[in-house]
């Protein structure tokens, strides 16, 4: 599972990289570039639930996450629905992600006493924030959507592969 987070993580940093300087594109293929993502978080979350046999918000989370992204690529008018209403749906997720994640900071802190949890707080805030924005300000969301996501996808990378590494 290790290997496993820091294929993720440097994966997830290098397509942070590409959103970032390329913001353009990345607002063009956005909707399938959420449906990816979405997938692959949830099946993390759900091989994460069975492997240490929690089955809460994070479990139930992953689940949701890969019906919404297989959804997407399988049913093109989702994908189209996706793209009209997309500045909100990715706000809203980006809540709920921000809001598992600081759970999960309380759980790793309780569990492990590592010092993991601040950058799973960090991811948390950050997601928070950014669902926040994005609700409130559509127009300019919008047009800095790549270099938002971009940022957000290196910071997660980097907590992946520091997770991995605490290890």
């Amino acid at each position: 599972m290790t290997v496993l987070f820091m294929i993720l993580g440097f994966i997830l940093i290098a397509t942070g990289f590409s959103c970032f300087f390329t913001p353009l594109a990345t607002f063009l293929s956005y909707g399938y570039l959420i449906a990816i993502i979405a997938t692959i978080y949830g099946i993390l979350g759900i091989v994460q639930g069975i492997r240490y046999k929690r089955f809460g918000v994070g479990f139930v989370f992953g689940i949701i996450s890969v019906i919404f992204g297989i959804c997407l690529l399988v049913f093109p008018r989702f994908l189209l629905i996706t793209d009209a209403v997309m500045i909100y749906l990715t706000a809203a997720w980006f809540v709920l992600m921000g809001i598992v994640n600081i759970i999960m900071a309380v759980t790793v802190t309780k569990a492990t006493g590592s010092k993991i949890w601040i950058l799973h707080l960090i991811i948390g805030i950050l997601a928070i924030l950014l669902g926040c924005y994005a609700f409130f300000h559509p127009a300019v969301m919008a047009v800095s959507i790549g270099i938002l996501i971009g940022l957000f996808f290196i910071e997660t990378g980097f907590t992946l592969v520091f997770s991995a590494i605490d290890r």
